[in-house]
């Protein structure tokens, strides 16, 4: 790679998005550099007042075909594409009339925009696809050595004080970061386009198309993977959803405790009480309701107070100095609320490798697909976006739940969806009481929550079970009552269903079905 400056002389500039431009093009203009362009990026720089030259005039052929052609010249690509060190390409361009051309800024017909508007025809969509555009941006990123390429105008602004700083000149380190990132952004685009077109193939309609294709930049290098002779690295946009206010960097597991958090605490977004979850290795552990954090968050820690040490902490709401002052009472890894008042923020950072968020709801797009690593490719699939009303389920027993217990269905459900299979949990209507997960049979889960209560000797007398995948058997409405449970709310679908439904009514349960099943393997 070549270390040398190049000193700006002429630019190409074709642009969609044209926010930025005008003020991008007169640092340009303020440094002598001649500038082309065609079509509406040229009728916004001459309305701005920018000096421009129609590319036509520079090639000397004129735009057709309803504008599909008009950079695709010699003129404008062995301008770009020449290597000033060669002399054979210097003695072939000046038997052709070609100039040389070192920066060329370009952004792409919006697709993805396009695309995502609802029923949009595959004519328009076609017809947002840039042909131009991303042959040209290819060309001068592959000859970044002697020529700049510009594809986000987040970058203007840097460039222009690059020139002011270097009397119209740019940088060998920035021409090769420029190239790199335009490189990515035509991969992105491709992307975005086999991927729509892929699912649109023999009919079809929908995200999961006959091929999937992804292109994410890096947010951070990690220090090290799921366990430490691992390598990782963070991609996407996550750090514009989980904001980072203080403590070490992430780890690979923090990445992943912290999404699921999110996940979970997405569920409550209705909820105007606060909500407090504690989760460890990826699942919840314990869930409260209240009307402050502190009450919730005692409920939550009572549901099982050996797990939150070294774990997660999430809220609904900002965190205020009296939780604050509980929380730290233990070791915690991850410390997540929407928002932190000054004081607040000013005590958790006593300690500091603990890891405070800020998560940003907004930011998360929760259509996006599920993807999961096997070997020799992904699985791909669309989120799990259901949540059932239990008012709407089947009522299956000869009782019918009251008031309160549907209202613990509800809360159990939303929590009950987020614990590793096979799921269950005991809850009150604010509360989780015990919870099992991540076994190997769909009973185990109950004994496991059944022993952990009467060992924290937290009573589960009128609690509600919740499962998150159906009971095969009989047994498990049976554990459920003895231990106190007067209702269940599962998906139902067992062949013994019936026989299900008889141990409840023999122990006056009230059941409902929900028709849903939320595995989480």
């Amino acid at each position: 790679m070549t270390t040398e400056k190049v000193t700006i002389r002429r630019a190409l500039l074709g642009v969609s998005d044209k926010s930025g431009l005008a003020e991008f093009a007169r640092v340009l203009e303020r440094h002598g550099v001649e500038i082309l362009s065609t079509g509406g990026t040229k009728a916004a720089l001459e309305k701005a007042s920018v000096r421009v030259k129609a590319v036509e005039d520079f090639t000397g052929f004129p735009e057709m075909l309803d504008g599909r052609v008009k950079t695709l010249h010699p003129k404008i690509h062995g301008g770009i594409l020449a290597r000033r060190s060669e002399p054979s390409h210097q003695r072939q361009m000046s038997e052709h009339g070609i100039e040389p051309i070192d920066l060329v800024v370009v952004n792409f017909y919006p697709f993805e925009q396009t695309v995502a508007k609802p029923n949009v025809a595959l004519d328009e969509a076609i017809e947002n696809i840039d042909i131009g555009g991303p042959t040209l941006v290819r060309a001068a990123a592959k000859n970044y050595g002697d020529v700049a390429v510009v594809v986000d105008p987040a970058d203007y602004a840097a460039l222009a004080d690059e020139l002011d700083s270097n009397r119209g000149a740019i940088s060998a380190e920035t021409r090769w970061h420029l190239a790199r990132k335009a490189f990515a952004r035509v991969t992105a685009y491709d992307c975005a386009i086999s991927n729509y077109l892929g699912a649109r193939a023999e009919g079809e309609s929908g995200p999961l198309g006959e091929t999937f294709s992804i292109s994410l930049e890096r947010e951070q290098k990690l220090r090290y993977g799921e366990n430490p002779h691992q390598q990782a690295a963070l991609y996407g946009n996550f750090l514009d959803i989980a904001e980072q206010l203080h403590g070490r960097e992430l780890s690979f597991n923090n990445v992943v405790d912290i999404s699921s958090a999110i996940n979970l605490m997405v569920e409550f977004e209705r909820e105007p009480r606060a909500v407090v979850a504690i989760l460890k290795h990826n699942t919840p552990c314990g869930v409260g309701v209240a009307d402050t954090l502190k009450v919730a968050w005692d409920k939550a820690f009572a549901t099982d107070p050996d797990s939150p040490f070294g774990g997660i902490i999430i809220t609904n709401r900002p965190w205020d100095l009296e939780f604050a002052r509980a929380v730290d009472e233990l070791f915690t890894e991850v410390l997540i609320g929407p928002d932190y008042p000054a004081e607040v923020l000013e005590f958790l950072r006593k300690k500091k490798n603990r890891r405070v968020m800020r998560f940003h709801p907004q930011a998360i797009r929760r259509e996006e697909v599920d993807l999961k690593r096997i070997l020799g490719g992904l699985l791909v699939q669309t989120p799990d976006l259901a949540i059932e009303d239990p008012r709407e389920a089947k009522v299956v027993t000869r009782r019918t739940p009251t008031e309160a217990e549907l209202r613990a269905m509800a809360f159990g459900i939303k929590v009950c969806k987020h614990i590793k299979s096979n799921a269950i949990a005991f809850v009150a209507e604010d509360r989780t009481l015990a919870v099992g997960g991540g076994a190997t049979s769909r009973i185990d889960p109950v004994y496991a929550a059944r022993e952990k209560a009467a060992r924290l000797k937290v009573s589960l007398h009128g609690s509600v079970l919740v499962s998150e995948a159906l009971f095969p058997f009989p047994d498990g409405p049976t554990l459920a009552a003895e231990a106190g449970a007067t209702a269940i709310a599962q998906p139902g679908g067992a062949v013994r269903d019936d026989e299900v439904i008889q141990a409840a009514d023999r122990f006056g349960l009230a059941m409902v079905f929900t028709g849903v099943r939320h595995f989480r393997h």
